[in-house]
């Protein structure tokens, strides 16, 4: 073999060994849908695209039976995957299915609780603790205290009543709480939301790890009067938990506001990688909301 050709298969040798450590497999992940007091046809599928559309995950969707129907046939391989995204409000799992689901939460599993999936299972302890607040499904003061923000610090409260509600539906801003945090590194401190639910009053065991978003529920709107914790972290075992509030579900793809709002769709899809991986490779989108101007965008990623 000549010299000139040794050299270039050398090249080209090296050239491959560069693609192909710069290429990057799809995370494995699941949604998990199929029961819900919300839009579950409509949301699961907007939170595929968004999550697909960033070429950074692969996922499938596991559709229980419908309510009131046979659970105990419900049944997801939790070993084939490094995402779990719950999509899911209704009938209770297996024993097996919540063995399966805790043990792969705690072996390292990353978790993305998606809106009312935090109103789902409230006398699962484990889950509460994976989801550290939740609401409604029978929730009081047995359920632990009502936590928010003031003063710089988060505060509980103790008093008895319901666990969970929302006012009206509207446009608010998000006041971030964790700046250096890989999930909001970049992003602007205070973001105007699109038209959505603000769950207040939840309530739980807390074990917030980091607080990443608060928002204010005005009593003008039906609210709390306090500033809510929306978007936050869990450390459950080995386990990354990414718990976001936000993202009531509309009629259809098309009218949907809340998951249209780039802030959602980006929140949504940098908490999903940093449960998957522990990092946030992403850069901050252009079209991110700013504090006075709500973003909407169609189901991709700004930066293809």
């Amino acid at each position: 073999m000549n010299l000139m050709k040794l050299i270039f298969l050398s090249g080209v040798m090296l050239f491959s060994s560069i693609l192909c450590a710069n290429a990057q497999e799809p995370v494995p992940g699941v949604i998990i849908t199929g029961q819900n007091n919300h839009n579950w046809p409509v949301s699961h599928q907007a939170i595929k695209m968004i999550l697909e559309n960033s070429r950074l995950f692969s996922l499938d969707v596991a559709v229980s039976p419908s309510h009131g129907e046979d659970i105990s046939v419900f049944s997801v391989d939790f070993s084939k995957y490094r995402l779990v995204v719950l999509d899911y409000n209704g009938d209770s799992w297996s024993s097996a299915m919540n063995a399966a689901f805790t043990d792969y939460v705690r072996g390292g599993g990353g978790v993305v609780v998606y809106h009312a999936a935090d109103n789902a299972f409230a006398d699962w302890q484990d889950y509460n603790e994976m989801i550290a607040l939740g609401g409604w499904g029978g929730r009081d003061q047995s359920s632990g205290p009502y936590f928010y923000w003031k003063d710089g610090a988060m505060h509980e409260d103790h008093s008895p009543g319901i666990g969970g509600s929302h006012g009206f539906r509207h446009e608010y801003v998000l006041d971030c709480r964790a700046a250096s945090h890989p999930i909001t590194e970049g992003l602007p401190a205070r973001w105007k939301h699109a038209t959505d639910e603000l769950y207040d009053r939840m309530r739980g065991p807390g074990g917030i790890k980091d607080l990443l978003y608060t928002a204010f529920s005005s009593t003008e709107q039906k609210g709390s009067g306090r500033e809510e914790p929306l978007i936050f972290t869990v450390e459950y075992g080995k386990g990354r938990v990414f718990h976001i509030m936000l993202g009531h579900c509309g009629n259809s793809l098309d009218d949907n506001p809340a998951m249209q709002c780039a802030g959602f769709q980006t929140l949504l899809l940098r908490g999903a990688e940093w449960c998957a991986t522990g990092k946030v490779t992403q850069p901050v989108p252009k079209d991110f909301p700013t504090a006075d101007m709500v973003s909407l965008r169609p189901y991709y990623h700004p930066n293809q």
